[in-house]
């Protein structure tokens, strides 16, 4: 059964910094693809970043600069380091793991607020 869990979500002012974790299980997570993505209320769900199985990250071009997307394979864990957070990031995010052609799993979500 394949699990993915996020962690590292909170409340946290203009400016500030957060780690998102997501720690995979049940899968062979370095032949996975995997992603960040975000929902935040009355909007589609999009992708934030992405990092392929062999390293390459890529980012949402509204975040770069601000975040960092990156994958440690010995931990079946992928990370996403948030800084200068704005409140247009407020949202809750949710980790993506996908391996061609069939395979496709989401973690459950952590919220995201950035607030004064």
């Amino acid at each position: 059964q394949v699990q993915l869990v996020e962690s590292g979500g909170g409340s946290v002012q203009p400016g500030g910094s957060l780690r998102l974790s997501c720690a995979a299980s049940g899968l062979i997570f370095r032949l996975f693809d995997m992603g960040w993505y975000r929902q935040a209320p009355g909007k589609q769900r999009e992708l934030v970043a992405a990092i392929t199985k062999g390293g390459s990250p890529n980012v949402l071009d509204s975040v770069k600069g601000r975040f960092t997307i990156s994958r440690d394979n010995a931990k079946n864990t992928v990370y996403l380091q948030m800084n200068s957070l704005k409140l247009e990031d407020t949202a809750v995010y949710y980790c993506n793991a996908r391996k061609v052609p069939l395979d496709n799993y989401w973690g459950q979500g952590t919220q995201v607020t950035v607030s004064s």
